[in-house]
């Protein structure tokens, strides 16, 4: 399917506009960007729902690990026995114990709910790589400190050093009645996970002092497991599920955030469909402006017939043609989204400016920054489609052009 030197001059000659060929030069044209902006278009909002998934894959699984074992009635007493089962299982990295509670919290006046949680010294650690503020090494068992989301922090006025009290609604038992215990708690670090609805409502603190503000005694709450493949964590603890069955109730990621993956895994498939039919409008253009060169060339094709241009060749010339635009218009469009991608966040920025929105409310979009992870095995796919279809659409013109009749057309010349 090479193109010989004579055919390849021709194909060349009929790229470029010449007299009287502007229209048809500015079709093609129109053809080539709109290949380029469907291929863009592909590209980046695949890359995005991409990296949302990845994104929110790794920072849930990042703080709530790939499953959880949590007893029934919330507390699992002997808690120790079941960890080192768990531990011990093949596949599992990490296994720790974890005290989860929603409370209240206040702060000069200001009341917010919260999530406390109470962690290992291990887990705390954990969070130094997100911390904005002050020192996680300082969050110890004993020494009242404690850890809160950016959000929150921004919320509540509070700083590093500041002292929190918490509300423990469940407290100690009067002749009054109920009083809620009330602890103070000194800010001893400030973390940003990147989740919204994490950074606005946690606390950590280690587990002792959880205990001790849940009133809990030596129980805890749930078991946090991580494995080597988050993909294959049903199977991987399915022998822990089997073993706890009537005792405890092991849940992964993708039963605990099912609703959110799938529908990101819906609408990336939505996504794809829609911006598709970009690409193959864009091919309607490549049709339309070959059928228009076909035409105006009708001369020039019967000439060259009767020079000793086999159908071949002419088939070979007007593919070409269709496929070059269809290929540049692929090539720019993936290099267009690259380069967005890379640039996202600035842009977004300057759209926020220029049309005075909030484009990007964490509150919304679950995460603080638009995100993106390209996929290789999947760029390969959008071009090898555009260019399929771009090879497809040259088919009929090109069919046309070499089934010319030269006597037919040069008769009353």
């Amino acid at each position: 399917m090479l193109l010989s030197p004579f055919e390849w001059t021709i194909a060349r000659r009929y790229m470029l506009p010449g007299r009287g060929e502007a229209f048809i030069a500015m079709v093609a044209g129109i053809s080539l960007v709109a290949v380029m902006l469907g291929v863009a278009a592909l590209v980046i909002v695949m890359s995005v729902m991409n990296g949302f998934r990845a994104e929110l894959l790794d920072k849930i699984v990042g703080l709530n690990g790939h499953a959880i074992i949590q007893a029934y009635g919330g507390r699992l007493d002997n808690w120790q026995d079941i960890l080192h089962r768990v531990q011990t299982t093949p596949g599992v990295t990490r296994a720790s114990p974890l005290l989860e509670q929603p409370l209240l919290a206040t702060f000069n006046g200001r009341v917010e709910a919260v999530i406390v949680r109470g962690n290992t010294a291990s887990d705390i650690g954990r969070l130094a790589p997100k911390r904005v503020g002050g020192d996680v090494a300082s969050i110890k068992p004993g020494s009242n400190n404690v850890a809160i989301g950016s959000r929150l922090a921004e919320n509540l006025g509070v700083q590093v050093g500041d002292t929190l009290t918490i509300v423990n609604p469940a407290g100690r038992s009067t002749p009054f009645g109920t009083v809620p215990r009330e602890i103070g708690y000194r800010v001893g670090a400030i973390f940003e996970i990147g989740v919204y609805d994490y950074d606005n409502s946690f606390v950590v603190m280690p587990i002792p002092d959880a205990q001790t503000l849940l009133l809990t005694g030596d129980s805890i709450g749930m078991i946090e497991v991580t494995t080597t493949d988050p993909d294959t964590v049903g199977a991987t603890l399915a022998p822990i599920k089997a073993a706890l069955a009537g005792k405890a109730v092991v849940t992964d990621w993708k039963t605990i955030n099912a609703s959110l993956f799938e529908a990101l895994a819906v609408e990336r498939v939505a996504m794809f469909v829609v911006l598709s039919i970009i690409v193959l409008v864009a091919v309607f253009n490549i049709l339309s402006s070959l059928i228009m060169l076909v035409r105006a060339k009708t001369r020039d094709i019967a000439i060259l017939r009767t020079m000793g241009a086999t159908r071949t060749s002419l088939l070979k010339i007007f593919v070409t043609i269709g496929f070059v635009i269809g290929a540049l218009g692929t090539l720019i469009g993936l290099l267009l989204g690259l380069v967005f991608l890379y640039f996202r966040q600035p842009i977004v920025h300057l759209v926020e400016i220029l049309t005075g929105q909030n484009l990007w409310d964490p509150s919304i979009r679950f995460l603080t920054e638009l995100p993106s992870r390209s996929d290789p095995v999947e760029i390969t796919v959008i071009c090898l489609m555009a260019l399929l279809l771009s090879f497809l659409a040259t088919l009929y013109p090109a069919l046309k052009a070499a089934s010319t009749d030269p006597v037919q057309v040069l008769r009353y010349e």
